[in-house]
């Protein structure tokens, strides 16, 4: 999976170190509430589309970005679903928290297709019939199933299990 320039540069100074990075993150729900989602290519597990924001982008312009990118679906975004601090652990030992802020999205063009190489295959799901998902995934659909539901973020000292857990690509 590739990296963005901007966080190699960063791994070259402090090695596997933790980093705090800015991350975005979609619910692309289509007409019938069906769930865009992706497989990854790193760990070949279903998530949502999902990335880094590059530094001088705006996390609505990353999120629509990764979106078109993993999935080959045209998104426009409906809200904010949320936001939280995550931690993921890579396989070559890389640490990072990642300060997400998730949206609900639409499609409005394009065809679910998987690039090769951060998706591997990409497809629609009713959201009773879901792969399996990890509790991070989870959590940010269940935010967002609401139309007009206001943005959701871990209460103050809240322990959330979702968010607790590094998710070890």
């Amino acid at each position: 999976m590739p990296v963005s320039p901007y966080v190699a540069r960063m791994r070259k100074h402090i090695g596997t170190d933790l980093l705090l990075l800015p991350g975005v993150s979609a619910v692309v729900r289509d007409d019938a509430g069906r769930v865009l989602l992706a497989r990854r290519g790193d760990n070949g597990r279903w998530s949502l589309p999902a990335g880094a924001i590059d530094p001088g982008e705006q996390p609505a312009d990353a999120v629509l970005r990764e979106v078109f990118e993993e999935t080959g679906v045209r998104a426009e975004i409906e809200r904010v679903g949320g936001v939280a601090t995550h931690p993921v652990v890579y396989p070559n030992g890389d640490a990072c928290e990642y300060f997400n802020v998730w949206f609900r999205c639409r499609p409005v063009g394009g065809a679910p297709t998987a690039d090769g190489d951060e998706s591997l295959e990409v497809g629609w799901f009713a959201p009773d019939d879901l792969p399996e998902l990890d509790d991070w995934s989870r959590l940010r659909i269940d935010t967002t199933v609401a139309e007009d539901a206001p943005a959701w973020h871990a209460a103050p000292g809240e322990q959330h299990p979702a968010l607790s857990q590094p998710d070890a690509l």
